[in-house]
């Protein structure tokens, strides 16, 4: 058998073996009961905060009374220009970006001012700001964080006022 004849047994060899591997994997992946989807049915997130920062920050409804106590400290995560347009009466603005890491002057500001709670307020969409950044104070040490679920949007639509 001369060198060339070798390479093409090589290759065909290489081939049927890779086929066999192929159609092994495709039929065991199909008669798992939870199987590997060949073609993604939803899609991914890919604009999701970095995990090691994010802490828990349990959901307040729209219309609980910790958001007008006086201990609570709110935040409103919306980007600045929507919170001139419209933000709730003492509420501190921190805005959140997905890509940019939260102004560590910000967080610092949060940690001295003595709030028994912080309350952290979204604009309601999937995924909320208000909830990541929630999550993000909460990662970076500070105690007792929450969001409102829904938003600002929500807080309006149960008759909070500005």
């Amino acid at each position: 058998m001369n060198a060339l004849n070798q390479g093409w047994v090589a290759l065909r060899d290489a081939v049927i073996i890779t086929l066999i591997a192929v159609v092994v994997g495709l039929l065991s992946n199909e008669l798992r009961e939870d199987g590997i989807p060949l073609v993604q049915q939803t899609e991914y997130q890919i604009l999701v905060p970095c995990p090691e920062t994010v802490g828990e920050a349990p959901a307040l409804p729209p219309d609980d009374p910790a958001l007008r106590e006086p201990g609570t400290l709110l935040i409103d995560a919306r980007p600045a220009a929507d919170f001139s347009k419209d933000h709730m009466e003492k509420s501190r603005n921190v805005p959140y970006d997905y890509l940019m890491p939260t102004d560590p002057s910000a967080v610092t500001d949060i940690l001295k001012s003595g709030a028994r709670r912080v309350v952290v307020i979204g604009d309601g969409s999937d995924p909320d700001p208000g909830e990541h950044l929630a999550k993000e104070l909460s990662g970076k040490g500070i105690r007792n964080v929450y969001f409102v679920r829904g938003g600002l949007p929500a807080i309006r639509a149960v008759g909070g006022r500005p």
